[in-house]
């Protein structure tokens, strides 16, 4: 079973997503609403995969979480943010990205596409959900031409 963890500030939006994701099959071993909390969730967890808001509370970026997590454990980074691609982008070490507002079966196969990509699966973009973007450098030779 997949392991995931939630960084959302938005505890409504986080829980709907924690129900949703176990109905699915997911396993969500913790929600943060902070880098701290989501640094130790991480660390006590080791989840494969986590769904990081890109703008928490009181000025906190998801983006913040990676670099302080003990050593690389090849987990998967999906981004979720109403921000613009670009900053995005520029800003993150992360695997990729979907838009808010995103539907939930666009966020199951953003999860899925992430997965596999760090498995060494190659996945076309065409087969990519709406709002979904893989992030610079992040899976440069896991993607298909087509």
């Amino acid at each position: 079973m997949v392991k995931i963890l939630i960084a959302e500030d938005n505890i409504l939006l986080a829980d709907m997503l924690e129900i949703f994701l176990e109905s699915e099959g997911y396993e969500v071993c913790g929600i943060a609403s902070t880098v701290n909390q989501a640094v130790m969730l991480a660390d006590l967890h080791q989840p494969d995969i986590a769904i990081l808001d890109y703008r928490l509370a009181h000025g906190e970026f998801g983006s913040q979480i990676r670099p302080l997590l003990e050593g690389d454990r090849g987990m998967g980074i999906l981004y979720v943010s109403g921000d613009s691609l670009n900053t995005i982008l520029t800003k993150a070490d992360g695997d990729a990205y979907i838009q808010k507002p995103y539907a939930m079966n666009d966020l199951i196969r953003a999860l899925g596409i992430v997965i596999e990509m760090k498995s060494g699966v190659v996945v076309a973009p065409s087969m990519f959900p709406r709002g979904f973007n893989i992030l610079e450098n992040a899976f440069e030779s896991k993607l298909a031409t087509a």
